[in-house]
């Protein structure tokens, strides 16, 4: 199994995590931002309780069989779901990996719940994301958590609590995991080599781990494209930047648009910017002869936008239509 060691952000998280060890429950529910490392830090957790000799500070000790078996992927005493395309599963005979996880993964921890703890310990079922079970299996997994065999913990693990099921909600206990401290975050994407990374955490809505990925799979050199061209919407040639951007994921596109269009409107507002610090006096500029309803309504356009995107059959008819509205309501108002 391929985990990681406990981000710099998460010192006060592991510390509450700790006053639950040996508190009675069938489910924790740990929920927050995305990108934060909410599943490294269920799977390290997981880790430490199935540890035969966990450290001081609750850390696995890394020398046990347990911890063995952990790193093996063979712990007899864990399982963890999740969709295909999570895993990371490769498409085969034209079939896409599914994004759900189904009844039939829920229901093929039966002989895994039937079996007593091989370590007479506890067992530890993750699930991530919980928001991908379907409601078959959703309700097949409350059943599962209304009468679960002693020392049997289930993690769920999302950043929408708000899909899952109340039923589901109302048996877990929530565990919400703060918001990475700037500093930390920042120091450790330039530790990971990261250009920029203070304007690259903040781009990524201050999710480290989304900022990673961001930097590490060529989503700088798209955004910096995106950017060059809606600072100046009066001359920006909507068809050459759809043309440009028409590989890049549409939802991508539009959460960026829509960072860039909070700024102007917050800068339009307050004075100050959230997303694309770098660009303050530029932004400070750009949003002199607008007007501030019309840059409401280019939020509220774009919150449409980010939903269709994820069906569009076209993206570069769709990025036209995005780029056109963006120019559209951003010319200056007559004073």
């Amino acid at each position: 199994m391929i985990f990681n060691e406990l981000y710099p952000w998460q010192a006060d998280d592991w510390a509450r995590l700790q006053t639950l060890r040996g508190r009675a429950s069938q489910g924790l529910l740990f929920q927050g931002l995305k990108g934060i490392g909410k599943l490294d830090l269920a799977i390290n957790y997981a880790r430490s309780l199935l540890c035969v000799h966990p450290l001081a500070n609750g850390c696995a000790c890394g020398v046990c069989p347990a911890c063995h078996w952990f790193e093996q992927d063979s712990h007899p005493d864990f399982r963890i779901l999740q969709p295909e395309s999570e895993t990371e599963e490769v498409e085969t005979a034209g079939k896409k990996p599914s994004r759900q996880i189904s009844v039939a993964q829920i229901r093929s921890l039966s002989d895994f719940m039937a079996m007593s703890a091989h370590q007479g310990g506890r067992r530890v079922v993750i699930i991530h994301p919980a928001e991908a079970m379907n409601s078959n299996a959703a309700n097949a997994l409350l059943k599962s958590l209304e009468e679960p065999p002693p020392g049997l913990l289930f993690i769920l693990v999302t950043h929408k609590p708000h899909q899952l099921l109340p039923t589901l909600l109302s048996r877990c206990l929530a565990f919400s995991l703060g918001v990475p401290d700037a500093a930390s975050a920042t120091k450790w994407l330039a530790g990971k080599g990261v250009k920029n990374p203070a304007d690259t955490l903040a781009i990524a809505g201050f999710s480290p781990l989304q900022a990673m990925q961001s930097a590490t799979e060529g989503g700088v050199e798209a955004r910096e494209k995106l950017l060059r061209a809606v600072r100046q919407p009066a001359t920006l040639d909507v068809f050459a930047l759809a043309d440009a951007l028409q590989k890049t994921e549409q939802v991508q596109v539009v959460q960026w648009l829509q960072q860039w269009c909070y700024d102007l409107l917050a800068q339009k507002l307050s004075g100050r910017v959230r997303y694309h610090p770098a660009e303050a006096a530029a932004i400070g500029q750009l949003v002199v002869p607008l007007d501030a309803l019309d840059l409401a309504r280019l939020q509220k356009y774009l919150q449409t936008a980010k939903r269709e995107a994820q069906h569009t059959l076209n993206p570069k008819l769709f990025f036209e239509s995005l780029f056109f509205t963006y120019c559209q309501l951003t010319k200056p108002c007559h004073l």
